[in-house]
């Protein structure tokens, strides 16, 4: 019998060998400095989303949380090197939803947006606004799209550029309400909404926080969005959803993502870190700056979202026939 128990308590002695380092790594986690991959040039709405979040987790974990910036295909090389990095919880990845979800409908990307992936929260999400020039004279979207049927394919309207979530999300709409217009791509949105101001193009699916300023001139009319929901800077604009529209709805995001594969304890412990950062004053201020609100979701609301995402933008791409510039 001693022979026995001595034998079991060697076993346990070596269970409790191989388990206890990692869940010790876990619970002195983090115990240095974490690593936060932009994958875009400084100054941009991604990368100031970014620094927002290192700043506000750094001061939650108590360690810093340093912006490294990986820009270049489009976003991909970040994402294939987070993926391809240690799953520890020390190197993370500001994602978004063309990473995830649009890139992969538009080329071959060597990480998979599901399963490289350890979704952690969406920090910020925003619909996009359709833009009109006050002096075409559509006061709605379906005074809009009666217009447009009757130009039958001579109406312009513009993008931010070839494949980007403007361009999408308007072909998206012109398939729904089963009319033609044709596309002008522009390099950015600044030049494409510059245009539609001087009334060279007829509609601009934009991000809010480039048309909505325009509106006080009375020079651009703001007709439809197209998230889930009005959003607060245009609370009598309806979504093209409640404009007969049923089922478009097209939203660009940024979020955090690990490395598959990281502890799932941990994973929640920077999304707990992150949640009540939505909820502070400052922070969604600074959020509203940059023309987003605020989300603060739960690691599994992120990963529901990101494979919703994923069919919406496929068919967006396949009916654009979009390729990258």
């Amino acid at each position: 019998m001693m022979r026995v128990r001595g034998l079991l308590a060697a076993c346990m002695a070596a269970v409790l060998a191989g388990v206890a380092p990692g869940a010790r790594a876990q619970e002195a986690w983090p115990d240095r400095p974490i690593r936060l991959v932009v994958p875009f040039a400084p100054g941009g709405v991604t990368d100031s989303i970014g620094r927002l979040s290192a700043e506000w987790l750094g001061n939650r974990l108590g360690k810093p949380v340093v912006v490294e910036n990986r820009s270049g295909g489009n976003g991909s090389i970040a994402a294939e090197f987070v993926a391809a990095s240690r799953p520890d919880g020390y190197t993370l990845l500001v994602a978004s939803a063309s990473q995830f979800a649009v890139l992969p409908a538009l080329t071959a990307v060597r990480y998979d947006p599901v399963r490289s992936f350890a979704q952690v929260s969406i920090v910020a999400s925003n619909p996009f606004a359709l833009a009109v020039p006050a002096r075409l004279g559509a006061a709605n979207l379906q005074e809009f799209i009666a217009l447009a049927r009757r130009e039958n394919g001579r109406m312009d309207y513009a993008s931010a550029g070839n494949g980007s979530g403007s361009h999408l999300t308007m072909a998206l709409f012109l398939r729904r309400a089963g009319i033609e217009m044709q596309h002008v791509p522009y390099r950015g949105g600044g030049p494409a909404t510059q245009d539609l101001l001087a009334g060279r193009v007829a509609a601009y699916f934009g991000n809010p926080s480039e048309v909505v300023p325009q509106m006080q001139g009375g020079t651009l009319r703001i007709i439809a969005t197209s998230g889930r929901e009005r959003i607060p800077e245009l609370p009598d604009v309806p979504t093209v959803a409640e404009q007969g529209l049923a089922g478009l709805v097209t939203e660009t995001w940024n979020g955090i993502a690990a490395p598959a594969g990281t502890p799932p304890a941990i994973v929640e412990r920077i999304a707990e870190a992150l949640r009540p950062a939505c909820a502070d004053t400052a922070f969604r201020a600074s959020l509203g700056r940059l023309g987003v609100e605020p989300v603060c979701n739960t690691p599994a609301e992120m990963g529901a979202r990101v494979e919703a995402d994923l069919p919406v933008w496929k068919e967006a791409v396949q009916i654009s026939g979009a390729t990258l510039d």
